[in-house]
């Protein structure tokens, strides 16, 4: 008979020990892992947590994403998404479900968009495109609103009901692009410049419904945020959801959440003006109504006035102060001709007395009486003048020169200088002298001349 073999020592599990220990064996061993596959059967209940399957053409695996991780998703998953995600692979312990507990996922694709945008974000904030100093002010009531986006996108519909509710009388210009796709970046830049240089549009709204990173790459390219920061036209871009952000949300002068929202910003609240314009109306009457009433007080004040000073009553006045003035004219009239007639016969009074017939015979006498003394006088002074003249041509013949001369002696002057010889010395030889005798004169010329 054949001994039994020493067993070893048996180690029982239960149920939950071996999920447990199954769940801690695997997350051990992979940690945290990318995964790439579909999804399908997505669930997300009240909780906020999102249970879905990940699939690939041969093979599934179950996934949760508690609501601490979903706040941060960029997009919103639905069936059929090809996402990319990061999890760790664990073990759902009551039902002993192998799953993939999720901390992170992206669309499938978006990584790589993803760093892209983060390179072009950085190279563009560093040459100043997204600075707020260089944003344009979004007019408060503009003239005409361009609305660049798809022409058949919910997109243009939306902004078309927001600004017809908002204020329909404003001007909208529709500048169709394709906001998807290749070709949408050229669209999009072209219609930007396309609508700044006609200045039909004092602002611009670049808009498109939500989508994947992939779907909005168009407003991520360079090309259109440099057409945006070359345009003159203010620009409010709505582009997507709230949660995306776009290269064009950043350069433009005002991002706005939707496209919606982005017809709200853009648009004066028609009621809002009408409430404005209402009060202004109430105002102005107000003040029409002071200012008539003022000017209405000021009227019946200067009508009393006028009553007051009207001319007829002016004219009464002056006809009577002019009656005052003529009678007073009047008596100083006479006044004055009584004192000039007075003075008149005053003054011919006078003249009568000092008239040149009363003084004629006097003065007449008067004269020939003037008239014997003054040749008595006249006779005498000749007579006294006649006896100083005689005197005085006695004295002037005896000392007169000719009365010299007419006794023998002459006077002798160079003929040069007619100067009066006194020296024999003041001669020369052969000079020329005039020698004056009592009838004529002498020329002589010098032979000799010595002392006598």
């Amino acid at each position: 008979m054949r001994s039994p073999a020493v067993e070893s020592p048996r180690i029982v599990y239960s149920v939950s020990d071996l999920n447990r220990e199954t769940r801690f064996v695997l997350s051990e061993h992979f940690g945290s892992i990318w995964v790439e596959g579909e999804i399908s059967n997505l669930a997300s209940p009240s909780s906020g947590h999102l249970y879905f399957t990940l699939k690939d053409a041969e093979a599934q695996v179950r996934c949760a994403m508690f609501r601490g991780n979903t706040r941060g998703l960029i997009f919103r998953p639905e069936n059929g998404g090809h996402v990319l995600l990061r999890a760790q692979v664990s073990l759902y312990e009551p039902r002993g479900d192998y799953q993939l507990v999720v901390d992170y996922m992206e669309a499938a694709g978006d990584g790589a968009l993803r760093q892209a945008f983060e390179a072009l974000k950085r190279r563009l904030a560093a040459e100043g495109l997204f600075d707020s100093a260089r944003k344009q002010p979004i007019p408060t009531l503009p003239d005409c609103i361009g609305v660049i986006t798809s022409p058949s996108g919910a997109a243009v519909r939306d902004v078309l009901t927001v600004l017809k509710r908002r204020f329909p009388a404003l001007p909208v210009v529709i500048f169709p692009v394709k906001v998807q796709g290749p070709e949408a970046k050229h669209e999009i830049a072209h219609a930007l410049a396309l609508a700044d240089q006609i200045g039909l549009c004092d602002l611009l709204i670049l808009a498109r419904g939500g989508g994947s990173l992939e779907d909005l790459w168009a407003f991520n390219e360079e090309m259109v945020a440099r057409a945006m920061y070359a345009c003159r036209t203010p620009i409010i871009a709505g582009i997507g959801h709230e949660v995306d952000l776009t290269i064009a949300d950043l350069v433009a002068d005002l991002r706005a959440p939707t496209p919606s929202a982005a017809a709200e910003a853009a648009s004066p609240d028609r009621n809002e003006w009408l409430t404005r314009i209402s009060r202004i109306e109430n105002r102005l009457r107000h003040h029409l109504r002071t200012a008539l009433t003022q000017h209405q007080h000021a009227l019946t004040f200067l009508s009393r006035r006028l009553q007051q000073a009207h001319p007829a009553k002016r004219l009464q006045v002056h006809a009577q102060r002019l009656d005052e003035l003529d009678l007073r004219l009047q008596r100083a009239v006479g006044n004055l001709l009584a004192r000039r007639q007075a003075m008149l016969q005053t003054v011919s009074a006078l003249l009568q007395r000092h008239h040149p017939r009363q003084s004629l015979p006097l003065l007449a006498a008067r004269e020939g009486e003037l008239r014997r003394r003054l040749a008595a006088s006249v006779r005498q002074l000749l007579a006294q003048q006649q006896q100083r003249t005689a005197a005085a041509s006695q004295a002037l013949h005896a000392v007169s020169p000719l009365a010299t001369l007419a006794r023998g002696y002459a006077i002798a002057t160079r003929q040069v200088d007619q100067k009066i010889l006194r020296d024999y010395r003041e001669v020369a030889i052969n000079q020329l002298l005039e020698t004056r005798l009592a009838e004529g004169i002498v020329l002589s010329r010098v032979e000799d001349a010595r002392p006598g």
